[in-house]
């Protein structure tokens, strides 16, 4: 759906986005995130067609962001962080302005999409009159009238209470069931609740690049399991545990029925298998085995320390 190939980009002698390749596949909900500075918001332009790349190329569909602008607007709807909505007009006189824009004639579309984002009981005031949070959600509808295919999505949530956080958060899950969704935000437990996949960029390149769930599971390179068993004591455990490929170290854990240990192991490969069939194959009892999950915020503390302002 999304293919991103060594994209660089430069400011006078600063460069923003540096060599950084990636995919996005079709239905994904991928979250961008980085410190201030990092290059996040200059690679959802360069996405958009707002920003040409100084070097390397991006295809969105079956269309160069570089040579085919203009059809890759037509599959893209672009929420950039300040709601681009003017306060003046009514929010129904807005919409229509955007759906003549983009060449929609169909009157039935304001209210389709007024009634996804939450806003057809506000369709008659002004949009100056407005919360911030069912601003955001215009700018939303905005981004969405001619249907996209994909939507990129800078910042949804900023300065909003965390009422309106849940609400836009929630709207965000149901469309991306439909939608391929990149979302950036500095609202961490937003991408864990959020997001299938994680990009975190680093002073302008990628520093990490996966599933949530196993960004958390990796620590620093090494995996954490905790496992409880019956049937041996300790020495016999940790003796059987240290013979497993990439075992480093068994630290005993204080448990009062059962003998526990966690388990450190180098690389970011799943041990459990492992543990699991050693455990199996001698007369001892499994009552837990568990990974240790990181949150996000950690990874993120982790991987961009000393990172962009």
């Amino acid at each position: 759906m999304i293919t991103v190939q060594g994209i660089t980009k430069r400011f006078g002698d600063i460069t923003a986005v540096n060599n950084i390749s990636f995919t996005i596949k079709e239905g994904e909900i991928t979250g961008l995130l980085g410190p201030n500075g990092a290059g996040k918001t200059t690679t959802l332009r360069m996405l958009t067609g707002y920003l040409k790349p100084d070097s390397g190329t991006i295809t969105i569909g079956d269309f160069s962001v570089n040579d085919d602008s203009v059809d890759v607007r037509r599959i893209v709807g672009y929420l950039p962080e300040s709601a681009p909505v003017y306060g003046d007009m009514l929010v129904y006189d807005y919409l229509s302005f955007i759906a003549e824009v983009r060449g929609i004639a169909d009157e039935k579309r304001i209210e389709e999409i007024g009634a996804l984002c939450g806003i057809n009981d506000v369709m008659h005031q002004g949009i100056g009159e407005l919360s911030k949070g069912y601003r955001q959600r215009v700018g939303l509808a905005q981004s969405m009238i001619h249907d996209p295919e994909i939507l990129i999505l800078d910042e949804p949530t900023s300065g909003l209470d965390p009422n309106q956080i849940i609400e836009i958060r929630n709207l965000i899950r149901e469309i991306g069931k439909k939608k391929t969704i990149i979302l950036s935000t500095h609202i961490l437990p937003e991408v864990e609740a959020t997001c299938d996949r994680v990009i975190i960029i680093d002073r302008g390149s990628i520093a990490a690049d996966d599933r949530t769930e196993i960004l958390q599971a990796a620590s620093g390179g090494e995996n954490l399991v905790t496992v409880r068993i019956t049937g041996a004591d300790f020495g016999q455990l940790k003796g059987e545990l240290m013979k497993l490929p990439g075992v480093t170290r068994v630290d005993e854990l204080p448990d009062s029925d059962l003998v526990a240990a966690q388990v450190t192991a180098g690389g970011t490969a799943d041990i459990r298998p492992e543990i699991f069939r050693m455990v199996s194959g001698r007369n001892w009892t499994l009552y837990e085995m568990m990974l240790e999950q990181r949150s996000l915020e950690r990874v993120f503390r982790d991987l961009t320390a000393g990172g962009g302002k």
